[in-house]
């Protein structure tokens, strides 16, 4: 590693020597199954991170909104995401293709913990519970489907160090690039940001579902 990297981690044994060892209840937090607590979260969360990797180890997270509810629980062991329009780059659904494993992270706003989920994921292109995931008319071409291995709740600390839920913290967005700005100047595109801006709203505008 170069000097710009700093001092690194190469062993298990080392890592537990820095940060210690986890408490037994912290442990024993760890389910393998939905229940009545995740429920209610998994209903009231409208935002959920998906995590998957490819066989060599490349990684994609992929951020997945929707009204609250619209998160399917088949049963204490099975839930469901519909896929919504996006840039088509399948990015996760080529990983889960090819590796089945997979992450999710759900948010609640306001709450600052959070529900993690690990399992097992499985793209499926139609069922009887797509009439389930019907958006404003839209039913979805695809769906994930994840076995739940792990599920655990994750503390407020996170959020609470991010002061991610205050208002007061967040930056002016008129101060931040837009969109148009950025891919303008990423891709050296032959037009103008405000063309650009326009048409980017304009898209997630009407093509949400």
């Amino acid at each position: 590693m170069g000097s710009i990297i700093g001092s690194h981690i190469d062993s298990h044994e080392a890592l537990r020597e820095l940060v210690g060892e986890s408490s037994p209840t912290t442990r024993q937090k760890v389910l393998d199954h939905i229940d009545d607590h995740a429920r209610t979260l998994i209903a009231h969360s409208p935002f959920v991170l998906l995590a998957t990797s490819a066989p060599d180890g490349s990684c994609d997270v992929s951020p997945r909104g929707d009204p609250a509810g619209s998160v399917l629980v088949l049963d204490d062991r099975t839930l469901v995401l519909a896929d919504r329009p996006g840039n088509k780059l399948v990015d996760s659904f080529r990983n889960i293709v090819d590796n089945p494993h997979a992450g999710l992270l759900f948010l609640v706003p306001g709450m600052n913990e959070t529900l993690r989920v690990n399992g097992r994921a499985t793209l499926v292109s139609d069922a009887p519970y797509f009439d389930d995931l019907v958006v404003k008319g839209k039913r979805p071409r695809l769906a994930v489907v994840v076995e739940v291995e792990e599920l655990f709740m994750h503390c407020a600390k996170a959020f609470l160090r991010s002061s991610l839920w205050k208002p007061e913290t967040w930056p002016e967005r008129s101060t931040l690039p837009s969109l148009g700005t950025i891919l303008r100047d990423q891709l050296s595109l032959p037009v103008s940001v405000e063309e650009l801006d326009a048409r980017l709203n304009e898209g997630s505008r009407t093509k949400q579902y």
